[in-house]
């Protein structure tokens, strides 16, 4: 028995593994989704800067870097993008991967990150609770969703099952978040995947933030995990009206969903679901 081996789709790599059932054993071989490190680097006026470094699965890492950025706030529109690109001295991942991407702005130089090192380097939710970290929030430009979105609950219930006929990866390795972007008539419009929850949710709101897409007021995610608090605060950064998870919210999440107005529905299975905060995003049927 040996350990991963070459690569194959992209997020993926084979394994060989002893299948036990019962006293028995056999050979066998398995899919694991893949992990790797990612440095997000920016450059502006000839100045480059590691900015950030992520575990995340292998693919749609533009997307993933630009995500990242903009619901940070370090980008607040895609015209301040010049490019987005690999370095030359990138380092090869197993295959014929990259684990570095460079955020080039068109800015005359690198905007002061002090205040966000903590943040990038350690968890995202470092040093932010409760009301105080809230309010911190709102006064660095989160604010709460345009009214006029509205979904109905059975399109609501329809979602989770369309989301895992989108999760490529996760139906052969059983290893992956997902994060899917919908639209008030439950028409599922996106899907990312990642290892990461908050790397996936990253993936589908950069993709949207390159084509111009924000605010995403005519939309709602739909998470595969849990809604934590990191999740609310990016999903509100890129001004989508509600947030919906099959597994539980965190309590700030709720606090933070409620402070600033973003819809939230968590524990959506089959026919249930729990409103936690602006219910009438939800609207109910007989």
């Amino acid at each position: 028995m040996s350990g991963p081996k070459a690569w194959g789709p992209p997020g993926e790599s084979p394994v060989e593994l002893l299948r036990v059932r019962g006293s028995e054993a056999r050979p066998d071989e398995d899919r694991l989704a893949g992990e790797e490190p990612l440095e997000i680097r920016l450059r502006a006026g000839g100045e480059e800067r590691s900015l950030a470094l992520t575990m995340r699965t292998p693919g749609a890492d533009f997307e993933l870097a630009v995500g990242f950025l903009a619901t940070e706030g370090v980008v607040k529109a895609p015209e301040e993008i010049a490019r987005v690109f690999l370095p030359e001295d990138a380092w090869a991942a197993p295959g014929d991967g990259r684990n570095v991407v460079v955020v080039e702005l068109t800015a005359a130089g690198l905007p002061e990150l002090a205040r966000l090192e903590r943040h990038f380097f350690a968890s995202s939710a470092c040093g932010v609770c409760g009301r105080a970290g809230i309010e911190n929030l709102r006064l660095g430009g989160l604010a709460p969703p345009e009214p006029g979105f509205e979904i109905a609950v059975s399109a609501l219930y329809r979602l989770p099952a369309a989301l895992k006929e989108r999760q490529g990866v996760f139906a052969r390795t059983g290893g992956l978040h997902a994060a899917g972007l919908f639209s008030a008539t439950g028409e599922l419009l996106d899907v990312a995947e990642d290892v990461g929850r908050h790397n996936a949710l990253d993936k589908l709101l950069g993709r949207a933030f390159r084509a111009g897409g924000w605010p995403l007021s005519s939309y709602g995610v739909l998470v595969s995990g849990r809604a934590s608090f990191e999740i609310v605060q990016k999903s509100l950064a890129a001004g989508v009206s509600l947030v919906a998870s099959i597994s539980a919210p965190s309590s700030l999440a709720v606090l933070l969903a409620q402070e600033l107005g973003l819809g939230l529905a968590s524990f959506l299975r089959d026919d249930r679901v729990n409103l936690y905060s602006v219910p009438e995003r939800v609207r109910l049927e007989p």
